[in-house]
């Protein structure tokens, strides 16, 4: 967490036990409208930390290549599985 700022707030807590952040706090770490977030008890500690949503998961995952490297991939695995040509 280097170089990141500590924010330090006094927050609401509802007559249900709903807790308000404020957009700082939220931009801050991520937490976004209709995102999921998880949260644990860590020691005397209510921590609570943004979930990625699977869009943001997929899109890690994605990898872009050029047709010329799909073709060329395609042929290795048609060589090695003995049906190339």
């Amino acid at each position: 967490m280097a170089g990141r700022r500590r924010l330090i707030k006094i927050l609401k807590v509802g007559k249900k036990g709903e807790i308000y952040t404020t957009s700082d706090i939220r931009s801050e770490v991520g937490i976004k409208e209709g995102g999921s977030v998880i949260a644990y008890v860590e020691g005397d500690k209510l921590v609570i930390r943004p979930l990625e949503s699977l869009e943001e998961r997929v899109k890690k995952s994605i990898i872009k290549i050029s047709p010329d490297e799909v073709e060329r991939i395609s042929e290795e695995a048609q060589r090695e599985a003995g049906i190339f040509g």
